[in-house]
């Protein structure tokens, strides 16, 4: 009784459902490391809408540095439970995706052909991610964003 009392008064992660999510208004603040470089600001302004057939598209102005904005979408659906197919403007070929709890993780290779690997945690507020993005080139980390993704609206 008494166990079956405290798994009940454990706090409960909640479920992340990353279509829900960015499904609306987001804004990220990051920080861009790149191989001996010094590391920059980085900003970005989603604005995602659900298809009928269940497609995510997720449009994205992403600022780096004091550059210009530049336009991103993504294309993102759930093919089975957890498990995510899609594609991104800046990236070859296809992205995978599959959440286990309130993490997200995404593969791709980057148009620059960088092999991505991204990985989204939904914090307790439900309303926060934090993103760590890693990029490698012939199996050598080149680059590290970690950003912090509030959902708006």
């Amino acid at each position: 009784m008494l166990i079956s009392l405290a798994l009940a008064a454990a706090p409960v992660e909640p479920a992340f459902d990353p279509l829900r999510f960015f499904t609306g208004q987001t804004r990220g603040t990051a920080r861009l490391k790149v191989i001996l470089r010094k590391a920059k600001p980085v900003t970005v302004r989603g604005t995602g809408k659900m298809r009928a057939d269940g497609t995510l598209v997720l449009d994205q102005m992403v600022t780096d540095g004091g550059g210009p904005p530049r336009a991103r979408r993504w294309l993102l659906r759930e093919t089975t439970s957890g498990h995510y197919a899609g594609t991104l403007s800046d990236a070859r070929g296809p992205v995978i995706g599959e959440v286990s709890g309130t993490t997200l993780r995404l593969s791709f290779t980057s148009d620059g052909g960088f092999r991505i690997r991204q990985t989204l945690t939904l914090q307790p507020d439900g309303r926060t991610l934090a993103n760590r993005l890693e990029a490698r080139r012939f199996g050598i980390r080149v680059a590290v964003l970690t950003e912090r993704i509030v959902k708006v609206d």
